[in-house]
Formats: C-alpha cells, sequence, structure tokens
C-alpha cells in the first residue's frame, strides 16, 4: 500500500471525465489486505474515505475531496470451484474489468462477454449491477466479498444480499461497504449466452435469442460500443465521459400513460416489466426534448455519437458538467412529465 499524502492530488486525473478537485490524502490499496487496513486507518482517524475504482462512474465535485481517496488497485483472477460445466471465478475488486471479461472470453467461459468494453474496476460491477446488450452482471455474480465498515469485520454476499435491481443494488447508495472482490459462476461453454439484444442480434446476423461464439458477441459489443464512444480512448474526445450519464426511467402503468398522452401519438420505445411497470429509453425522451447528439455548451456538451453520453472537451469544471445534466432534465421533465435521474455516483456535487 503506497501513501501519496504529501501533496494534494487532482482527482481529474483519476476520471474518465477529468473533471474534479482535489484530494487531501491519496492512498493506493493493491491487495485486499491493504483496502481494509486503509478503510480501518481513515476510521481510527475519524477520517471522510472515498473509495476510488476506474473513476469511469463518478462524477467529482469542484471543490474535491478533503479526506482519504482510497485508490483500489489490486488485481487477479482465479478459478475457485467448478461444477459440472459451470465454473466460478473470484476477480479481485480493483482488476480492469475489461481485462475480466476478455480472459473469461479466451478461456471459454461464457456468462459476461456482452458487457465487453465497459470502462472501470471489477469491483464496482456488483454496486451498480453494471449491465448492457442484454446482460447484467447480476445474472452471473455468486458472492460479493465486502469490508463492512459498521461492523468492522468482512462479510460475504449471496445475490439475495445484494438487492440487485436494474443498475441498483444495496451498495450503490452507501458507503457502508468497500468491495474486496466478486466471485462469478460462468458456463464453460464457446458459445455465448442467448442474444438478448436486438441491435446486437442485427450486427451478428442472428435472431434474438440465438447463441453465437463469444469471442463474436465480444467483438460485436465493442464494434457497437466504439461506435457510440463508449469505449475508452484518448484519441476520441466522445469518451471523456461516464458513458450514460441518465438511466432508463421505470414507469408505472400510470405514469407511462400520461407520458404516451404527452408525446402526440409517437410510442415512446419501451420495455415491460413486473406489475405494469415500462422502462422507457431516457435517449429518446431527451431527443424528444429537443437535444441532438453534439449539443454543446462551452468546454461541455452531448457527445457526438450518443446522446445519453455527457462529455468534457477539456478546460471546464464539475459546475458545468452539471449545468447541462440540468438543461436536459428539466426540460424532459416540463415537456414530458419523466424526471430522469443520473446513473454515475456523485460526489462533493448534486443535481
Amino acid at each position: 500500500m503506497s501513501d501519496n499524502s504529501p501533496a494534494r492530488h487532482a482527482l481529474a486525473d483519476l476520471t474518465t471525465l477529468g473533471l474534479g478537485g482535489p484530494a487531501g490524502r491519496l492512498v493506493t490499496a493493491e491487495s485486499a489486505d491493504d483496502i481494509v487496513s486503509a478503510v480501518q486507518e481513515a476510521a481510527r482517524a475519524d477520517e471522510p474515505l472515498l473509495v476510488l475504482g476506474g473513476g469511469s462512474n463518478v462524477v467529482i465535485g469542484d471543490v474535491g475531496f478533503p479526506g482519504t481517496v482510497l485508490l483500489i488497485r489490486s488485481s487477479g483472477i482465479e478459478v475457485v470451484g467448478e461444477h459440472g460445466d459451470e465454473v466460478s471465478v473470484r476477480v479481485a475488486a480493483g482488476h480492469p474489468w475489461d481485462d475480466c471479461v476478455a480472459q473469461t472470453v479466451a478461456d471459454g467461459l461464457s456468462g459476461v462477454e456482452c458487457l465487453s468494453g465497459i470502462p472501470g474496476a471489477s469491483g464496482s460491477t456488483p454496486i451498480q449491477n453494471v449491465g448492457a446488450y442484454g446482460q447484467d452482471v447480476s445474472q452471473t455474480i455468486e458472492s460479493v466479498t465486502v469490508y463492512d465498515r459498521t461492523e468492522g469485520e468482512i462479510d460475504v454476499f449471496n445475490p439475495a444480499d445484494c438487492r440487485f435491481e436494474y443498475r441498483n443494488s444495496v451498495f450503490k447508495y452507501t458507503d457502508r461497504w468497500v468491495v474486496l472482490d466478486v466471485t462469478f459462476r460462468l458456463r464453460r461453454d464457446p458459445l455465448s449466452g442467448p442474444v438478448g439484444h436486438a441491435e446486437l442480434a442485427r450486427l451478428l446476423g442472428v435472431r434474438e435469442g440465438d447463441r453465437v461464439p463469444s469471442a463474436d458477441a465480444r467483438a460485436s459489443v465493442l464494434e457497437l460500443r466504439r461506435n457510440k464512444g463508449m469505449v475508452l480512448d484518448p484519441g476520441d474526445p466522445d469518451t471523456d465521459s461516464v458513458g450514460s450519464f441518465f438511466v432508463n426511467p421505470v414507469l408505472s402503468a400510470a405514469a407511462y400513460a400520461e407520458l404516451c398522452r404527452r408525446t402526440d401519438g409517437a410510442d415512446p420505445p419501451a420495455w415491460p416489466g413486473a406489475d405494469g411497470v415500462m422502462k422507457v429509453s431516457a435517449a429518446w425522451l431527451i431527443e424528444r426534448a429537443g437535444f441532438v447528439r453534439g449539443y454543446t455548451r462551452g468546454p461541455v456538451g452531448i457527445s457526438s455519437k450518443h446522446i445519453l453520453a455527457l462529455t468534457h472537451r477539456g478546460g471546464g469544471t464539475t459546475g458545468e458538467l452539471l449545468e447541462l445534466a440540468v438543461e436536459i432534465r428539466d426540460a424532459v421533465h416540463e415537456r414530458l412529465g419523466v424526471t430522469l435521474r443520473p446513473e454515475p455516483v456523485l460526489v462533493g456535487c448534486e443535481l
């Protein structure tokens, strides 16, 4: 574990947005033991603590963070159990997520191939139940090892304990638990899971529900994400973002009916859920409210490739990015009666 406390460190350098003020103290943890030790040290000092993985799903305020910022840089993937054609794979919290996906696909393991290209650390994936192209991690997570800051002990959560929902979990809006590792139950199978996303199925030339070689699914997902500026690329300013800034809203039957009334007969793209709820496309709502790809507001703007991504073109502030987010949120609410909520974690700032 390294302690970089003598200097004030710009958190902008540690986030994909390139925004955020300074950290009071910066500590790097390279193992689960390091993580626990750093958390305990901050508790003994009664010091605020921010746990930071890949910095790809966080918006940090311009004031920065006054306490300790703990960088999770643990790594490693290991098979910890086999159950017929299923394999349990434990991944360290700091291991880059796409490296994990790439290795499991190369090893002939199926279950997370459609989550390729998502930036960030593996330990962050259960926090917001990371998902894309018909898969999410709750479908394959077997357990999550955490340090409980309240009880001062290590605990293991099963999927029911995690309370997974759409882009949500028991971990998302609390700092009580710090993820140490995640164990996935994957299939020893060269084929992907059933393709569950229409756009991906079209690119692969198959029907939804078909299975394809996992390597093909991964390659196609990466192609789709690159075309939307959703794969980190230093040469592409559209990737200086947190990915999708707003989540697809889940509306009650009554709220969905009201939305349809406001759209003058246009049917909002939506997917039915339990108890009559409808998950509605946030991208469609934003476009319906009058925004377009490439819309700019000084040094920040909407990606030219994906209307859900808010980008920082350099020289801006978190405050400016949030002003853009508020403009979009308020316009959608005023015109369509739907309130969008942010997908990234906001630290030292709010909408």
